[in-house]
């Protein structure tokens, strides 16, 4: 981080005097031609904003803090400002001898009003009269705005008099907060005085519950419409929960009930202790510090943290990397742990406001500032108490005497369904360091906190308010290391712990049942599940590994074993625990990457998983954590592939032994295709020449009724060279498509080229060929919004089905889809591809994974890599990870064989690669002059 810069004193950056003196040489040099006068003036005032923002830039680039940047970029403004001011009023429109309704105040209101300004921020003006508008003042106003809007400033202006900003006051609440700032920048001082004094006697008294009340909706409203959580990975930093108006609001309060003039006014106030006064300073400038630096790095007045930005604003405030933390990921951490702290200040404040009994009881306000309600106390567990309807406790030092009661203040807002109260939360919060070793280790803070966890009503809630108060980082110091972590890559909605508390959130309604139909079996097997303390701890603790030695799953399952340890479970439960964490990813890995039906599949799963009370843990870890991700990640088409995946390994474990898995799962498959063989002839006799030409896996992956339509358009084919039919798989998040075809070279690559030109993201495909040479290729295609493809239009599917049938009668495709993507936020990310191929994971193909950055069309170019090694596909497996895209093929020699030539495999491997490089080139370029980082590959 560079050092910090001394502050500077405005008149080296801009010389006011000087400045007057410049503009009133301009009016007399050029006296009676008013357009070179305007010219003139205007020059010279660009001149001077532009001198004051680039000294105002290059110190911040230096070292200097947020708040003097804003304060610095305020006070340039109003030089510039009022010098406009006395030309237009002293050159331009004089009032040589002006009347009592020619008096005129300017003054700067709402956040310009503060005294702090973004470089790129709304000039918020009032200009003040005394009484109706003159022709003079109306002359003036014109002029000083048309000139502003020449010099580049966004102005946001009202002309009123004394009289229409009460009246307006009273009625509306942002007009009352824009005054309540206000200060006077030029023009007549009585004037402006008058206004203060009659807002202050008229408005502000006797009004402060009213106006808590507003400003606490209208915060509750900003954050909904902004994203309600304060741990979203591309935060807005003026309006997301945590940013600069979060505690613009708190110093909104706490103005309007004891006037003061700057931030550290909260000193006088005793809102806060001499630390947390110095959270919320240090909080404020760093946020005014990012802010501004957005504003300077995008020329314009950009809010949002995106992540193309995020290197770039890492660079310019002195991150850097350090081990095996990058330093965009190191700011944003930093980001977050600031706006975690604004919300523990958050509370504290509202504490204080229920101790003076200001506030009344508004419906409907956030729950972290409960209105005040006049109820008696009502006695609970020793020490504690409940308080209007909130929990509370007798004293902090309940907590001195027995730290514990830190936990049991959570497990009993838990039991009872109570909020906390305020008074409750602050002691929590500057009592948590009193949470040592000792208590770690006590056998009574296990069980308070696992009755949290794994029994509590609503362990998500709690944790997070544990979380919230330091606690939680306090009892599992694992826990501490990622609470604001972040991974820099668009996989990831949330920061690790907040997708970590949503996950354990996950768990807990799917054992009471509220997820039933998104994840019936995951419903259907908790019950069956020995140890729940087992897997929410895992949960808890499955990414505690992220950015430690070693890699993430085995630094996680270190990490597990030590917090159990603690816990004091026994041997056999900490090594559950640890190997849930170090195996989280491995479920998804096989359903979404490998071929269910290939028999080496399941086995190898089941050889890691061994047991079936893993397998059930392992099912319901691995929903959760997808579903946790962020919104849009988890569909039913991963829902379809891990319940396969899950029946087959399921199916295994009944049969016998674990070693015996390949032989059990081609027992499984010949048993399931003689069956519906003898099921599909009977039910239909014109099938019969189908269903025996099938290979056996083809019997386990569809329905009988899927089956026969196979038949169908595989007699139709017969008939007319091809046959295609999509149906929408609703449950699936995708659409089918099935097309049957005499098989040849390239197959694969044309009906993938169709299905990407018609727009459609392909998410999975089978092939299957019959004994007599016929091909059905089945795609699970999805729209750009990851619904179902033609779901809102069934004509896109049944033109999708007739152009795939075009196709596979050798009729060719008309071009691919013009690239359409996320550019400006994937333009941040360097992503490293990779090739790998693999002859041991299928016991008849060769598998083949590449990985690399996402776009249409990546898959038809690796096909036809593919194709052109000679090589027939099988199955396709597309993942997706934000940016990155993972795309794995079973393929085969022409004569059904594995690719076993080291130099084949080599030429593909660097065919593919160089499919994956010119993406990566051609992939778009960031802003100008703007950093890039590496993607990060964590899940």
């Amino acid at each position: 981080m560079p050092p910090r810069l001394r502050p500077t004193r405005l008149e080296y950056v801009v010389d006011g005097v000087r400045l007057r003196a410049q503009l009133s040489a301009a009016a007399l040099d050029a006296a009676g031609d008013e357009l070179e006068q305007r010219r003139r003036a205007l020059e010279i005032l660009k001149q001077a904003l532009f001198r004051g923002r680039m000294i105002a830039k290059e110190r911040l680039e230096n070292g200097a803090g947020g708040i003097e940047t804003a304060r610095l970029l305020s006070g340039v403004t109003d030089e510039v400002v009022t010098a406009l001011y006395d030309f237009t009023t002293v050159h331009v429109f004089r009032a040589r001898n002006p009347t009592e309704g020619e008096r005129l105040a300017l003054m700067a209101v709402g956040g310009y009003g503060r005294g702090t300004l973004a470089p790129f921020s709304d000039l918020d003006l009032l200009f003040l009269r005394p009484y109706k508008q003159t022709a003079h003042t109306e002359s003036v106003i014109e002029y000083m705005l048309y000139a502003l809007w020449d010099l580049g400033f966004k102005v946001g202006h009202a002309s009123r008099t004394i009289e229409e900003c009460v009246k307006l006051s009273r009625e509306d609440y942002t007009i009352r907060t824009s005054i309540l700032e206000a200060r006077q920048l030029s023009g007549d001082t009585a004037l402006a005085e008058d206004l203060m004094q009659r807002f202050r006697n008229e408005v502000v008294k006797g009004t402060a519950a009213q106006f808590v009340a507003a400003k606490l909706k209208e915060r509750d409203i900003r954050q909904e419409r902004a994203g309600a959580s304060r741990y979203l990975v591309e935060p807005n930093v003026k309006e997301g929960k945590g940013g600069l108006r979060d505690l613009n609001t708190l110093f909104w309060i706490a103005q309007y009930l004891h006037p003061v003039s700057h931030v550290d006014g909260f000193v006088q106030l005793d809102m806060f202790d001499r630390k947390e006064v110095a959270v919320f300073i240090k909080a404020f400038d760093f946020l005014w510090a990012v802010r501004c630096h957005l504003h300077f790095a995008t020329g314009r007045p950009e809010e949002r943290l995106t992540f193309d930005l995020q290197p770039e604003i890492a660079r310019r405030m002195g991150y850097g990397d350090r081990g095996d933390a990058p330093a965009v990921e190191r700011f944003m951490r930093r980001y977050f742990l600031i706006a975690k702290e604004v919300g523990a200040l958050t509370r504290v404040f509202a504490a204080k406001l229920e101790a003076e009994q200001i506030k009344q009881e508004p419906k409907g306000l956030s729950r972290l500032l409960p209105g005040h309600r006049k109820t008696k106390r009502k006695k609970l567990d020793p020490g504690f108490h409940e308080e209007g309807g909130r929990l509370n406790i007798d004293g902090p030092q309940i907590f001195e005497a027995d730290p514990i009661n830190m936990l049991r203040l959570f497990r009993l807002a838990d039991q009872r369904d109570l909020d906390l109260h305020p008074d409750a939360f602050t002691a929590a919060s500057r009592c948590a360091s009193l949470i040592g070793s000792k208590v770690r280790r006590d056998p009574a803070a296990a069980k308070v906190f696992l009755d949290i966890l794994a029994h509590g009503r609503d362990p998500q809630r709690t944790l997070s308010m544990m979380n919230e108060a330091d606690v939680l980082g306090r009892f599992i110091p694992e826990w501490g290391r990622i609470v604001a972590q972040m991974q820099f890559n668009m996989y990831h909605s949330y920061t690790v712990d907040e997708h970590t508390l949503r996950a354990v959130g996950v768990i807990a309604d799917i054992a009471n049942g509220r997820f039933a139909e998104d994840h019936p079996l995951s419903t259907a097997i908790m019950p069956l599940i020995d140890d729940r303390e087992a897997l929410f701890l895992a949960m808890l603790l499955h990414d505690t590994g992220k950015g430690g030695a070693g890699g993430q799953e085995k630094a996680g399952a270190r990490a597990a074993r030590s917090a159990c340890e603690r816990l004091g479970l026994d041997r056999k439960r900490i090594e559950m625990v640890a190997w849930l964490v170090e195996h989280h990813l491995v479920m998804s890995d096989y359903a979404q990457k490998r071929d269910v039906s290939d028999p080496r599949t399941v086995a190898d799963f089941a050889r890691i998983v061994e047991t079936p009370e893993r397998l059930r843990l392992l099912l319901v870890l691995t929903v959760a954590d997808i579903r946790a991700v962020g919104p849009g990640v988890w569909n039913g088409w991963k829902g379809q592939l891990m319940r396969e995946l899950y029946g087959a390994t399921e199916a295994v474990f009944r049969g016998g032994r674990g070693s015996d898995a390949a032989a059990a799962i081609r027992r499984y498959h010949e048993n399931a295709a003689y069956d519906a063989r003898v099921r599909l002839i009977a039910a239909d006799p014109s099938a019969t020449d189908w269903v025996q030409s099938m290979e056996d896996a083809y019997f386990t992956s569809f329905s009988d009724a899927e089956i026969l339509v196979h038949a169908k358009l595989g007699r139709q084919a017969a008939e007319t060279g091809a046959a295609a039919e999509g149906h929408i798989r609703s449950g699936l998040n995708a659409s089918e498509v099935v097309i049957a075809a005499p098989d040849r070279s390239r197959l694969f690559v044309n009906l993938a080229t169709t299905v990407t030109a018609a727009g459609a993201n392909i998410v999975g495909a089978r092939v299957f060929t019959s004994r007599q040479g016929q091909a059905l290729d089945v795609f699970f295609v999805q729209d750009a919004t990851g619904a179902a493809y033609g779901g809102d239009n069934p004509r896109m599917l049944s033109k999708l089905a007739d152009a795939l049938a075009g196709a596979g009668r050798g009729e060719t495709t008309k071009g691919e889809p013009r690239r359409v993507s996320d550019f400006g936020r994937a333009a941040a990310f360097t992503i490293t591809p990779t090739v790998m191929l693999d002859n041991e994971a299928s016991e008849a193909s060769t598998v083949v994974e590449a990985s690399g950055r996402d776009r249409p069309g990546l898959l038809v170019a690796l096909a036809r890599n593919i194709a052109d090694a000679g090589l027939s596909i099988l199955s396709a497996h597309i993942d997706n990870y934000g940016e990155r895209a993972v795309d794995a093929f079973y393929v085969t020699e022409r004569d059904g064989g594995k690719l076993t030539d080291p130099k084949r495999m080599a030429a593909l491997k660097a065919d593919m690669m160089a499919s994956l490089v010119e993406v990566e080139a051609a992939a778009p370029k960031p802003r100008a002059n703007l950093q890039k980082a590496r993607a990060s590959v964590a899940r």
